[in-house]
């Protein structure tokens, strides 16, 4: 069970590190005050289109496994 544990911590530890790179990676087009008063240079309507993202989805993902992962890690009894 100690094996296990120290796996699923590694594995969390590298998707916690992974989805803070990947989320200071992103950034936004409204970042500034113009942005906030819709002066950013929107890609339509309203706002950018971010369901094509393949930063947002994988930070979604990564998310999930973080969540899973923790639950999992709570779960499991010390030793």
């Amino acid at each position: 069970m100690g094996i296990l544990k120290g796996v699923l911590t590694f594995l969390f530890v590298l998707d916690a590190l992974a989805m803070i790179g990947l989320i200071l990676m992103q950034m936004s087009k409204h970042g500034s005050l113009g942005g906030a008063f819709g002066g950013g240079g929107t890609n339509t309507v309203f706002g950018r289109d971010e369901s094509r993202d393949p930063k947002r989805t994988a930070t979604s993902w990564l998310a999930l496994g973080f969540i899973g992962l923790a639950l999992l890690l709570s779960m499991l009894p010390d030793f």
